[in-house]
């Protein structure tokens, strides 16, 4: 994750063992208040070592448990401020787009089950490396970011090699107006569709594809990813969100499952993505 985000992490942490120290009943061994909390040791270890983000629960307990309770305002106040994480393009962007192709491979590398949502364009994930090409050439123009487009492309590229290690789980749901976006040239998003059918059956890969005549229980909303339950990331134009709350990444699940509801798989995705195919004239 980000240093902010980390630094963050790690002064709660710092804070929390400070109470614990310092608590009116006299100090605190972690293992005495990981007893007093009937949590595993390690639990207490990670939260003070900003490891793990606590809960406002953990914080209630953990106050409580050393007798200071009157901490939890401050504490709650501390896991507001960064468990929505901005990370803005701008900053992001500032060495150009390799970097973030980075940051993300490292967070894909880190997870085994991946549910992702794509509503403007064909998921990064199953890109083939033109169309990559023209998606970073039109960011680099809006954002007048320095043009790395070939270490970018290269870095996208590389990601995917996550597809093809054993116990991995790609979840993609994508609208079919993603298949439409002519963000390039005709013969690339050919090139493109073919990708994308061609991976329909992948036993790490589950594509499913709503329909534009498709019912939807919710609108459509902004792209997301949710990996492994620990992390969702929100793609805005201004940022990307960067959430970890427990309640936050279920309710994304939850929008992710309303999706798959609407969405077709298996041989009704692979005729959606040769509908859309047949409508381009190369």
């Amino acid at each position: 994750m980000s240093t902010d985000y980390q630094r963050a992490r790690a002064e709660l942490g710092h804070r929390l063992r400070e109470l614990r120290v310092e608590s009116p009943d006299g100090r605190l061994t972690g293992t005495e208040l990981a007893q007093r909390l009937r949590w595993p040791q390690s639990k207490v270890s990670k939260l003070e070592n900003g490891r793990q983000t606590p809960t406002d629960d953990d914080l209630r307990a953990w106050t409580d448990a050393v007798g200071q309770s009157a901490a939890f305002d401050e504490l709650r106040a501390r896991l507001r401020g960064f468990e929505s994480h901005i990370r803005s393009w701008q900053r992001q962007l500032a060495a150009g787009h390799r970097p973030v192709q980075e940051t993300w491979n490292a967070l894909v590398a880190e997870s085994r089950v991946l549910h992702m949502w794509e509503n403007n364009a064909v998921s990064g994930m199953l890109q083939t490396a033109e169309y990559a090409r023209c998606i970073f050439e039109r960011y680099t123009d809006l954002r007048s970011s320095p043009r790395d487009m070939e270490e970018a492309v290269r870095a996208r590229m590389k990601r995917q090699d996550w597809l093809y290690r054993p116990g991995r789980r790609l979840n993609l749901l994508m609208w079919e107006g993603a298949l439409r976006a002519r963000v390039c040239p005709a013969e690339v998003l050919v090139a493109q569709l073919d990708r994308l059918s061609g991976v329909v059956g992948m036993d790490t890969v589950r594509l499913g594809i709503l329909p534009l005549d498709a019912e939807l229980r919710i609108p459509p909303g902004n792209p997301f990813s949710v990996l492994d339950e620990r992390l969702v990331v929100v793609e805005d134009w201004h940022a990307e969100l960067w959430l970890d709350e427990a309640e936050t990444i279920a309710l994304y699940r939850r929008v992710w499952d309303t999706f798959a509801e609407s969405a077709v798989f298996g041989t009704e995705a692979q005729q959606v993505i040769a509908r859309v195919r047949r409508s381009i004239k190369v």
